[in-house]
């Protein structure tokens, strides 16, 4: 008989197969004596379990990287900080000092902090997932049990689990797994995060009722309603596959004809047809990044060229964006001289590195994608702008690019020009810098982090860290209204233009393009056609007014 189970989605993507669970809890044995442990040897054990652990993050990271994107494999940077935290490895020693297995002592250790996160609401309370992963890498390193390879599933494969986190999630293939289901998590938890950048079928916090469900059932995980369904009839999965978002390959209109373009955010090659097989209207932004990691040397103009001509020729009739290298900070590249600094995020990053210490990979850079533009609709756009000063610098450096071109007798043709807003300082002076570019793009991630003074890895503040706080609507308010006076149009690539649920919120806001991941990208699209704009003006006007986070969540609602 059927059975559906109510979740949360967090894919909007319906996938079908039979169970596999997933369990990966270590089991420990009863405590010995104290007596009977040699507390040296067990501390000697723990701090060879963390420097493994170290290592398997650093490469974990990578592999996300090239999979997910610089933003979400971020969190592994975040799982090495509690590794490091002194209020964790202090307990974890205090316990071993007491005669406790290093095992046991990193169980113990991680209880109090996990459950203080449970207790939190939102985003808070989601990151015990992170904990969680930490301390059962740990234990699975101190008990020499080998890793369950979740890249090696079966075809057709629903998993199932208590929790994933974003190391189990990060291995999932997205060409054998057609979903997963968990019993416990939320839409914001880095594992769902990590679904949707994958683009595979998922619901969580299913509940207890999920763990009855045995392996090998057929079940059916229906990532756009929330649902699981266990042994789904015919009727009951063409249904479901009936009721999947739309493909619309069409630019999309509101429903009183405001037309929004939606582009779609790749970080590797091979994003772009996943990106135009969803419909994108082209590319909103192409990170560059991924071209200059996991090299000895910076790729040369002819390599980079070649790059951006295949970007171009996947949307040939559509605009294409494309990123300059945005380096330092949380991102170094080895062969850079990129400095260890107290505060990254605050530091030599983006177009300030570009203009300095880079200046000759920015040139680099500037040529190839000057001699690109004859192939195609391209814009460029210069990363972390603070003040004016730093933009007029890059608009000259373009045009003494173009002078040097010419003088070479080589063809090029100039770009849209853009700027991303991501300081508080670039949304005071978007006036200005719009008088002098083609386009502002908004990147919510960072300009939230900069405008709630927050930073997106730690996770003590991680619900500060939320473009729905009032203070970073109205600087979104304050960019569209600034860059529209000043003649250009405005777009956002950030993480929240991709969440169909604030859809009418941003239009309401004034943007005219949204770009996001390509999985989200039908979604988006179909909310679009049902907005009126009148009434979603009037929702962002009341979300405008709203003192607190919750204020505008309920409007939201």
């Amino acid at each position: 008989m059927t059975v559906e189970l109510s979740g949360v989605g967090v894919t909007p993507r319906t996938g079908f197969g039979n169970v596999i669970w997933y369990r990966g809890t270590t089991d420990l044995s009863d405590l010995p004596d104290p007596k009977t442990v040699d507390t040296d040897a067990e501390l000697e054990r723990f701090e060879s379990a963390c420097e493994r652990a170290h290592e398997e993050l650093d490469d974990e990271r990578e592999r996300a990287r090239e999979r997910v994107g610089d933003d979400e494999a971020e969190i592994f940077d975040a799982h090495k900080a509690f590794l490091d935290d002194p209020a964790i490895t202090g307990g974890v020693e205090t316990a071993i000092e007491n005669g406790i297995p290093a095992p046991h002592a990193v169980r113990q250790a991680f209880e109090d902090p996990i459950a203080k996160f449970e207790g939190l609401e939102g985003r808070m309370s989601e990151r015990a997932d992170d904990l969680r992963d930490v301390r059962d890498r740990l234990l699975r390193i101190l008990t020499d049990r080998g890793r369950v390879e979740l890249g090696d599933l079966p075809e057709g494969t629903v998993l199932l689990a208590e929790r994933l986190g974003p190391s189990d999630t990060a291995q999932l293939d997205p060409e054998t797994v057609a979903g997963f289901a968990t019993v416990f998590g939320g839409r914001t938890s880095h594992a769902a995060i990590f679904a949707r950048s994958l683009g595979i079928p998922a619901v969580v916090g299913v509940g207890d009722e999920l763990a009855q469900v045995a392996d090998g059932r057929p079940v059916l995980v229906n990532g756009t309603d929330g649902l699981v369904v266990i042994d789904p009839d015919e009727s009951a999965r063409s249904r479901a596959t009936d009721e999947e978002t739309e493909i619309i390959e069409r630019y999309v209109s509101t429903a009183d004809g405001t037309e929004i373009e939606v582009a779609a955010n790749v970080g590797t090659l091979a994003e772009l047809d996943p990106a135009d097989e969803a419909g994108a209207d082209g590319i909103g932004l192409f990170r560059t990044e991924f071209l200059f990691l996991d090299r000895e040397s910076p790729p040369n103009e002819d390599e980079q060229y070649d790059t951006y001509v295949e970007a171009l020729s996947t949307f040939p009739n559509e605009r294409v964006i494309v990123r300059t290298l945005d380096i330092g900070g949380d991102k170094p590249i080895p062969y850079l001289d990129t400095p260890d600094e107290d505060n990254p995020f605050l530091g030599d990053r983006g177009i300030r590195r570009s203009l300095g210490t880079d200046a000759d990979l920015f040139e680099t850079q500037l040529r190839a994608l000057l001699r690109a533009g004859t192939e195609g609709n391209l814009a460029v756009m210069f990363p972390l702008v603070s003040h004016v000063e730093e933009l007029d610098a890059a608009l000259a450096r373009v045009e003494q690019v173009a002078e040097e071109l010419d003088e070479d007798g080589i063809e090029y043709e100039m770009p849209e020009l853009g700027v991303m807003i991501e300081t508080p300082g670039s949304v005071f002076m978007a006036e200005s810098m719009s008088e002098r570019v083609d386009f502002l793009s908004i990147g919510t991630n960072d300009l939230t982090q900069y405008v709630m003074a927050v930073s997106r890895e730690n996770e003590h503040v991680a619900d500060l860290h939320d473009p729905l706080h009032p203070p970073v609507l109205r600087a979104i308010r304050r960019t569209v209204s600034a860059g529209h006076d000043g003649g250009a149009w405005v777009g956002m690539c950030g993480e929240m233009a991709g969440d169909p649920d604030v859809t009418e919120l941003l239009v309401g806001l004034g943007l005219d393009e949204l770009s996001m991941s390509a999985v989200t990208i039908p979604g988006v699209k179909s909310r679009i056609t049902g907005v009126d704009s009148e009434e979603a003006r009037e929702l962002a006007e009341r979300a405008l007014s709203a003192e607190t986070r919750k204020e505008v969540l309920k409007m939201l609602e």
